[in-house]
């Protein structure tokens, strides 16, 4: 069980509120099991004219060789700013855990091409890449514009695939800029 530190100033924490905050924090574990210490700060700042109470809320987590930490500010009501606070040290946490693990994230890269069949009727089209490989797509891989609204010669851009019927196109959008033949 992950200990938890609850530091607040100007405020009284609730056992309702203790208990909320201890079942967020254990839930960090689903991201990374070896969180060595949390520490979480509530605040309330200066009373608001018209809103009333502001609460910040401050994530400190120490992970092996770091340590990460959140801040949400300015929220009226305290459990909105809880949440916000452990999500962002949440998105943080898998991160770090990613990394840590040799998991990045990598972004697919765009082939670039020039539609040279439509099937209008049936709903599907072929793509001729920059390779002069052909690649199939139908209307549902087409992110931008819609189906109807593209022309033979349109030139676009791409993730390819292959798969057992062959190479397939999907995320399909239109370039803004047309190639100069």
């Amino acid at each position: 069980m992950l200990a938890v530190q609850i530091t607040t100033r100007d405020m009284f924490v609730s056992p309702a509120l203790e208990d909320h905050l201890h079942k967020k924090a254990e839930k960090l574990n689903r991201y990374f099991d070896r969180i060595t210490q949390c520490h979480v700060v509530i605040e309330v700042v200066q009373k608001h004219q018209h809103q009333g109470k502001l609460f910040n809320v401050r994530i400190d987590l120490l992970v092996p060789g770091k340590e990460l930490v959140a801040n949400h500010k300015c929220n009226t009501d305290v459990y909105v700013a809880i949440r916000d606070a452990f999500n962002a040290i949440q998105r943080q946490l898998e991160s770090y855990a990613r990394k840590l693990h040799g998991r990045v994230k990598k972004h697919e890269e765009y082939m670039h091409g020039t539609i040279i069949k439509l099937f209008s009727e049936e709903g599907y089209g072929f793509i001729q890449g920059m390779n002069g490989d052909e690649y199939y797509f139908g209307m549902t891989n087409i992110a931008h514009p819609t189906f109807d609204q593209l022309i033979i010669g349109d030139t676009v851009r791409f993730i390819a695939e292959t798969s057992n019927e062959g190479c397939q196109a999907r995320r399909i959008k239109k370039d803004r800029v047309h190639a100069v033949i």
